[in-house]
């Protein structure tokens, strides 16, 4: 078997692939795209990859390897960066929609996510992706409740539900009325899915002397 083209590692070709998809969806994305793109030919991706949707599947595998990776790191990270788990948690899920900059771009990667819910290998790396951000959630509203942010007794893991679901579909409405930027709607939907679970401050005259 013939060796690996060098040059390009796999790691440049996936971004450029994510970059590619952002701009022109799933659909409209070409081998040849990909490889003017990275500076390679199309021959070297098709001996890497096989095909268009190797491509596409290698790319979704790289995102739940990264998501997990995240999961793990970015919860403490976050929280050291913005002082609460609050604040992490925002932090969160505004950087987890950093490359759906515009309404155009949030539907092609929406594309792509229905072809992650439509075949059964790709919808093994979205779910994958799901759960390790379930589980990162899960993470700041626990701290949250335990640093008193959240009221205590907070059952976070229906509330970590409501917090993914909104986020979701902060972006779709986004998408659609176009109003501010999504990382504004996220900030706007997520303060919103938490106000009533927010610790109240306690009143200066029963604070303990």
């Amino acid at each position: 078997m013939a060796g690996r083209p060098r040059g390009v590692d796999d790691a440049a070709i996936l971004r450029a692939t994510a970059d590619v998809v952002g701009r022109v969806g799933p659909a409209g994305l070409t081998l040849a795209a990909v490889a003017r793109e990275v500076g390679v030919v199309p021959g070297t991706l098709m001996q890497r990859f096989g095909s268009k949707r190797g491509l596409l599947l290698a790319l979704a595998e790289r995102a739940a390897e990264s998501a997990e990776a995240d999961a793990r790191t970015s919860p403490e990270r976050l929280r050291r960066e913005h002082g609460s788990a609050l604040a992490a948690l925002t932090a969160l899920l505004v950087e987890s929609m950093e490359p759906m900059k515009t309404p155009q771009t949030y539907a092609n990667h929406l594309a792509f996510f229905c072809l992650d819910l439509g075949e059964p290998d790709f919808h093994a790396h979205a779910l994958t992706v799901h759960r390790a951000e379930r589980g990162a959630v899960e993470e700041l509203l626990t701290a949250a409740v335990a640093a008193g942010e959240l009221r205590a007794g907070t059952d976070v893991r229906p509330l970590a539900r409501s917090v993914q679901a909104m986020s979701s579909g902060a972006g779709l409405v986004w998408a659609l009325d176009r109003e501010g930027t999504l990382a504004r709607r996220m900030r706007q939907e997520i303060d919103e899915v938490l106000a009533r679970h927010v610790a109240l401050p306690v009143p200066a005259d029963q604070e303990e002397s």
